[in-house]
């Protein structure tokens, strides 16, 4: 009886060890949001098997907020899919789906046209389950849940607006302030301009004052141009004086004139 004991203690020992191997998790997770209506999508993988020709079975649950579950749908180790409780209807039968995406490493659970009464935790638990001396026994096990969460279309609508006008803002503020770097740079160059012009202008006077002393010295220097009248014009050199008409003498008075008695004493 003791070896026995100490058989059982032996060949129980490593299946606490196998029992942690399975890794379990759910995409997308750990929350997702969706309106009313919409066809969601649920991916369950696994991992870490402890043997390779294992098998899984893979249980979809639900869970209320008051921590009660239901068993929803199993596939078994041969691929067969079973529903349970409310869930055997044909109106979840047509909308609840189970499928192997990927050979024992990946299955989809697909929930067509959500309802609001289906938000809650979904939690995918798996079972690896192999043979050992002809009997099917369960080597590991593992579980992993996300959060679905259901709104109206209003509510989405109003977020999204929510965060459209706060973008609107953002971008609002960002036009103001380029337009106030805009502006900035135009008063900028505006200043310059005018500062290059009045530049110009004072250096224009300061030649103009340099330039009247010394004419003045030259009006100075030449006084003959500044006093008496005018005379004839000067002629060129080089060119020929115009010779003028004879002088017309005097007719008849100076001809005949008798002499004075004045004139004939004198005589």
């Amino acid at each position: 009886m003791p070896l026995l004991a100490l058989l059982a203690l032996l060949a129980g020992a490593p299946w606490a060890d196998i029992c942690e191997a399975l890794n379990v998790t759910v995409s997308p997770g750990p929350r997702t949001q969706h309106l009313i209506g919409d066809n969601v999508t649920l991916c369950c993988h696994v991992s870490q098997k402890r043997r390779r020709e294992n098998l899984l079975a893979v249980r979809w649950v639900f869970a209320l907020p008051s921590a009660q579950e239901y068993l929803m749908l199993k596939m078994t180790k041969f691929g067969v899919v079973q529903y349970y409780g409310n869930y055997t209807s044909h109106f979840y039968r047509r909308r609840l789906r189970l499928l192997e995406e990927k050979h024992r490493t990946m299955y989809t659970f697909l929930i067509l046209n959500i309802q609001q009464a289906e938000q809650g935790h979904y939690i995918c638990k798996v079972q690896e389950i192999g043979k050992q001396r002809n009997k099917w026994t369960s080597w590991s096990n593992g579980s992993a849940s996300t959060e679905v969460q259901v709104f109206p279309s209003r509510f989405l609508d109003e977020e999204k607006h929510n965060a459209w006008a706060f973008f609107e803002d953002l971008s609002v503020y960002v036009v103001l302030i380029c337009s106030a770097g805009i502006l900035s740079i135009l008063l900028f160059a505006l200043v310059t301009l005018c500062q290059t012009l009045s530049n110009r202008r004072r250096s224009h006077a300061k030649c103009n004052l340099v330039k009247s002393p010394k004419k003045s010295l030259q009006e100075a220097g030449s006084p003959s141009k500044a006093t008496g009248p005018p005379g004839p014009p000067t002629q060129r050199k080089g060119s020929k004086a115009t010779e003028g008409p004879p002088a017309v003498p005097a007719k008849g008075i100076c001809e005949h004139q008798h002499p004075t008695p004045s004139q004939s004493q004198n005589s």
